[in-house]
């Protein structure tokens, strides 16, 4: 391997895990469009799958730093993560049978729909980091984990963006407190996903591995500066016009390619 590739296998890595370190959600849904346009992986499937092996790696081990800190609330990630697997699996099942192409500009879509939804749950957000866990009701987060876990499925991605906001309202966690606890869905989205994935032959484990090496170092800096972050007023909206940049520029692409 070239070093040019290696460096563009890892630092996409990296990226991706900072983000997902910093912002908590929304950080995993790049890892597709750098697997497919910047390292070079010519099958959109493949993308989805290795990702979905990175995104499960890397927020395991954001999952232990917030842990450490004493953010995750585990009995509503736990509840939400259950309600979600089988959804993971579904979707899995259905992104495997959606052409490439057709996959893409989905995907691009659904990043359009991540940016415009970053930016709507700035407005609800409420509570101190340190605020006690909510008692909130298992129904609701087995319910709306379902319906992430099949978003995950099919994309590959970790669903923090649609997770985060559904721990706030249900649960009624504080932001700082709802990122942390997203990681263990995320963890359980991106294990299931992957797997269904791997059995399928779809997942290029080199690529993973460079891409988990990358992610895992740039998880805990962001992981860090979130914590040295007394608010990122800045950092969401710049995460969302930054995936709204990506998703025009792959829906321009798949559009123009079909034409």
């Amino acid at each position: 391997m070239q070093p040019l590739q290696l460096l563009l296998d890892v630092g996409s890595g990296s990226l991706v895990g900072f983000v997902l370190g910093l912002a908590g959600g929304g950080g995993s849904i790049l890892a597709v469009p750098l697997m497919i346009y910047a390292v070079g992986v010519p099958s959109p499937h493949v993308a989805v799958g290795t990702s979905a092996v990175a995104v499960a790696v890397n927020a395991a081990a954001g999952l232990f730093g917030q842990a450490r800190r004493g953010l995750v609330d585990w009995r509503s990630g736990g509840l939400f993560a259950a309600g979600g697997v089988l959804g993971a699996l579904i979707g899995a099942q259905t992104g495997k049978l959606i052409g490439g192409k057709r996959l893409m500009i989905l995907f691009a879509v659904l990043m359009l729909v991540v940016a415009a939804s970053m930016l709507l749950r700035r407005r609800g957000e409420t509570g101190e980091p340190g605020s006690p866990p909510s008692r909130g009701p298992a129904s609701r987060l087995l319910g709306v984990g379902a319906g992430t876990g099949l978003l995950s499925g099919i994309f590959g991605i970790g669903g923090g963006f649609l997770i985060v906001p559904g721990l706030m309202s249900t649960a009624h966690l504080p932001a700082q407190r709802a990122c942390a606890t997203s990681l263990v869905a995320v963890a359980a989205f991106g294990l299931t996903t992957a797997s269904s994935y791997a059995w399928s032959g779809m997942v290029s484990w080199w690529l993973a591995v460079l891409f988990v090496g990358g992610g895992t170092v740039g998880m805990m800096l962001g992981t860090r500066a979130a914590g040295r972050l007394a608010s990122g007023r800045h950092l969401v909206p710049t995460l969302a016009g930054m995936i709204c940049c990506v998703g025009i520029f792959i829906l321009y692409r798949g559009l123009a390619g079909s034409a």
